[in-house]
């Protein structure tokens, strides 16, 4: 078997050499991995970094597209029997992808998500973005009727049948983690969440989403719910 790793990366160069060396010393029992590394146009070095980085598939956009749009690139372009999504910034540690793979390997489940909410050590940047994360969670669960924690988070594992299903996508934004969510769950695949470490950062450490980021995730769902 194989994992396929998406990497959607953006302006991160003082953190995506460290991230991708986490990633390769990974131990996957029995399974091969495969890193793909979109970079969505960054204008710092991080495209110039990624092309002198050995063993990694290395996907440059031209125009940015966004993390959906970067998701999407990497998914259409992996072979692996096992997908998992690992943002760029480490606020996920990469080092518990196993944790995510295990229960899936198990035949427990076929998609499994990383809840930054069950771990009651994790932290967050501000109680803002913690409350306003539990209401967009308690909002998604209580629309597809699913007891879910964190349904945006960025850290997802699911199979290729999960995939295979789900597509096309089509959202751009951080809407992707609501367009994943809400199709696996209208198709019946029951995520399993598991707890993770997160390490967030702050607005001027570089961290993207916003506020205004609840509105096109808010319409995804409402659309992927009850319009298509």
């Amino acid at each position: 078997m194989k994992l396929s790793i998406i990497v959607p990366a953006y302006n991160s160069e003082k953190k995506i050499t460290k991230l991708i060396n986490k990633i390769k010393k990974i131990s996957l029992y029995e399974i091969t991995k495969e890193i793909i590394v979109v970079d969505d146009c960054s204008t710092d070095n991080t495209y110039q970094i990624l092309k002198d980085t050995a063993d990694i598939i290395l996907i440059h956009h031209k125009v940015n597209t966004g993390k959906g749009g970067a998701v999407r690139s990497g998914l259409k372009k992996a072979t692996g029997d096992i997908l998992c999504i690992q943002d760029d910034d480490l606020e996920y540690d990469p080092l518990e992808i196993p944790l995510l793979l295990k229960p899936i390997l198990e035949g427990k489940t076929k998609v499994v998500f990383g809840s930054r909410r069950l771990n009651k050590n994790n932290q967050y940047s501000s109680f803002l973005y913690y409350f306003g994360g539990i209401m967009i969670d308690s909002f998604i669960s209580f629309v597809l009727q699913a007891n879910l924690t964190d349904a945006i988070t960025g850290s997802k594992i699911f199979t290729r049948e999960v995939y295979n299903k789900i597509k096309p996508l089509e959202t751009n934004g951080f809407d992707i983690e609501a367009e994943i969510t809400v199709k696996a769950v209208k198709r019946g695949f029951r995520p399993l969440e598991i707890p993770i470490s997160y390490n967030p950062r702050t607005h001027k450490e570089g961290k993207n989403i916003r506020w205004h980021h609840a509105f096109p995730i808010l319409k995804a769902l409402f659309k992927y719910s009850f319009i298509k």
